[in-house]
């Protein structure tokens, strides 16, 4: 009996010594980043540097196969941890090995590897899987629009459970290689520059890269016919816009509009300082949204959106998205006011170029328009809730309140917080409560009771500043 207790002994000293001591306390992570606005989007436990994503997409009959593989890093031991995604999954693998995976919730796809990962380790996990993904919805919605000649992803705070497994967080950004294999005489849109493009057997495969990290939401793909144009901005960088063959009566305008894309970087660039990224652009594919978004250096338009005419405002709003959102991310949904205030502002300093107002007149006609009582004055930009995230008072109140603030700090110090701000957090995340910081900073100013007045009290400011 003496002679078992001990060899069972060094039998379990040995299995413990041989599990590094930074997995023996390992645990599954957690099936959600810690949003409060969005508690189950995102997970815990690991950061992604790299996704690699090798599509098939069949337009006749939506249907998307494909393997992606994550480059990531453990930030706890790890017996568990979970990724983001919706549609069949049929194979994944950890470093190489085959791993157990289930479905849980909505959205989480909860991956068990054959060993523990330790703390620190950089991890490899391929996804197989396939779907239909205009069919496949989630809280009652689906992000992927199957259009009469491809499909569309692109959607806000969520679109990449449709068409690949993520750390579906603005937290956890990363770089991108998305290589798309689509019928011979379908084109394949996506971010970033297109490294190659090669056609054999009927099929033709795009290799597109994102260099830069990019928030999972802004990750889009668009198949379908396209007339893209090239151009390049006074600094070089590379423009592609595409157009849907079938954008009926709203072709010109779409044209006449996103063909101003290197112009309005440029101008953007006078404000908020160089381009963050190394190609920008935009395409229109043939959908039924009324709305548009910042893509990351490849801006989504829905076609409704030039159905009233030439429609640069809304080109000038998510191109300086690419500096406020894509480049100095959110950390939390709750900070919207950071990507919509200013790209709503942004507006408002390309209108003044184009001699249509000043960003003080039409801050004033915001304020005047809505008396007192009015249901807009009760959210707060700073802090809407998610069933307000993108109501017009983010945007609008947002702006006004961008436009109060230039008028109490002054000029000098406003229009170097523009520029500093992106450069002091280029390609990461940060909170209003960091930018309120840099802003009493470079204006000497304690800004407390402004910020509480502007983004945090469901009341109209009782004055406006005079400018």
């Amino acid at each position: 009996m003496r002679k078992r207790v001990i060899a069972s002994a060094t039998a379990v000293l040995g299995l413990l010594l041989a599990i590094p001591a930074s997995a023996a306390g390992a645990g599954p992570g957690a099936p959600g980043i810690g949003d409060p606005y969005y508690p189950t989007y995102g997970n815990g436990g690991y950061d992604v540097s790299h996704y690699d994503l090798d599509l098939r997409y069949t337009p006749a009959t939506d249907t998307l196969t494909g393997t992606t593989t994550l480059t990531a890093t453990a930030t706890q031991g790890l017996t568990s941890f979970d990724l983001d995604f919706a549609l069949d999954v049929s194979k994944v693998t950890v470093d190489g090995r085959p791993a157990s995976f289930a479905t849980s919730g909505e959205q989480e796809l909860v991956i068990t590897p054959q060993h523990p990962i330790a703390r620190g380790h950089r991890i490899t996990v391929a996804v197989t899987y396939s779907g239909v993904p205009s069919t496949v919805q989630r809280y009652g919605f689906t992000s992927w629009q199957h259009t009469p000649d491809g499909g569309v992803a692109a959607n806000e705070p969520e679109s990449a459970w449709w068409w690949f497994p993520s750390n579906d967080h603005p937290l956890d950004k990363a770089s991108y290689d998305v290589r798309v294999t689509v019928p011979q005489g379908e084109q394949a849109i996506s971010n970033g520059l297109l490294l190659s493009q090669h056609t054999a057997d009927g099929w033709t495969s795009y290799h597109w890269q994102q260099t830069k990290p990019q928030a999972t939401y802004l990750a889009t793909l668009a198949v379908g016919h396209f007339d893209i144009t090239r151009s390049r901005t006074r600094t070089g960088i590379p423009v592609l816009n595409a157009y849907s063959t079938d954008l009926g009566a709203n072709a010109a305008n779409a044209r006449a509009s996103v063909e101003r894309t290197a112009e309005i970087v440029d101008f953007l660039s006078g404000y908020f300082g160089p381009y963050p990224f190394d190609s920008a652009g935009g395409y229109v594919p043939n959908v039924p949204t009324h709305f548009s978004l910042e893509t990351q250096t490849r801006v989504f338009y829905s076609p409704a959106t030039f159905s009233k005419g030439v429609n640069t405002s809304v080109v000038a709003h998510e191109l300086a998205h690419q500096w406020w959102g894509d480049d100095v991310s959110l950390e939390r949904w709750s900070d919207i006011w950071l990507n919509e205030g200013f790209a709503s502002y942004a507006e408002w300093l390309w209108a003044e170029h184009e001699h249509t107002g000043t960003p003080q007149q039409l801050a004033r006609q915001v304020y005047d328009a809505h008396p007192a009582d009015d249901p807009f004055w009760t959210v707060k930009p700073g802090d809407p809730g998610p069933q307000n995230q993108f109501d017009d008072a983010v945007y609008d109140r947002g702006a006004v309140a961008i436009q109060a603030l230039r008028d109490t700090i002054g000029d000098r110090a406003f229009l170097t917080l523009l520029r500093v701000w992106p450069a002091q957090h280029r390609y990461g995340n940060a909170t209003i409560a960091e930018f309120r910081t840099l802003a009493e900073h470079l204006s000497g100013k304690d800004l407390g009771a402004f910020f509480q007045t502007w983004l945090y009290t469901p009341a109209k400011p009782a004055a406006f500043p005079a400018g």
